[in-house]
């Protein structure tokens, strides 16, 4: 894993985003909804971040031609 800083802080972007969701949606009070467009577009971040390439590893050795 050459890129692991970002890796990491993509899954823990996701994580924090699910962790959210799945607290409201089970604090019993019927009336507290998640914010979905915000747990989309924290998700979709977390995503951009996994794949991308830290500022620190070369191109060469990300395995790019």
């Amino acid at each position: 894993m050459k890129s692991w800083k970002t890796t990491v802080l993509g899954i823990s972007t996701i994580l924090a985003a699910v962790c959210n969701v799945v607290s409201l949606l089970l604090d019993g009070n019927v009336n507290t909804n998640p914010d979905w467009t915000t747990t989309i577009a924290a998700v979709t971040s977390g995503f951009g971040l996994i794949f991308a390439r830290d500022n620190n590893v070369s191109s060469e050795a990300a395995g790019a031609k």
